[in-house]
């Protein structure tokens, strides 16, 4: 049976921490695919695992972009907080938190010129 957050029994700082947790682990997910989406890149094995991960960074950025740059589970954590921290909702570093979307999108477009690179030569 699936629950929404707001049916579990908890406090809320309790479901702000349930929510930091799932946050994390996806963030950490998408880091994982674009470790291996480099990987594919610098070693020419370009193959459907890679396409699939582009596809799925491409959904996230869709994602973000219908609203306006700010994730789910922040949105669903501003419940819980009146946190101003840029972290409030993720375990990660306030400053990471901060240019988390900067950072991975200029990752994100040097793999893209790698890919180019490598495909030109």
């Amino acid at each position: 049976m699936l629950y929404t957050i707001n049916e579990i029994k908890m406090t809320g700082t309790q479901k702000l921490i349930l929510i930091k947790i799932i946050h994390t682990a996806i963030w950490s997910f998408f880091n994982l695919i674009l470790v291996y989406l480099f990987y594919a890149s610098l070693t020419d094995s370009i193959d459907y695992k890679f396409w699939i991960g582009i596809g799925i960074i491409i959904l996230e950025v869709i994602l973000l972009v219908t609203l306006k740059w700010v994730c789910p589970l922040t949105y669903l954590a501003r419940r819980y907080s009146k946190s101003k921290k840029e972290n409030f909702d993720i375990y990660l570093p306030n400053w990471l938190a901060k240019y988390n979307k900067l950072i991975y999108s200029i990752l994100f477009f040097t793999l893209v010129v790698i890919y180019v690179y490598k495909i030109w030569q």
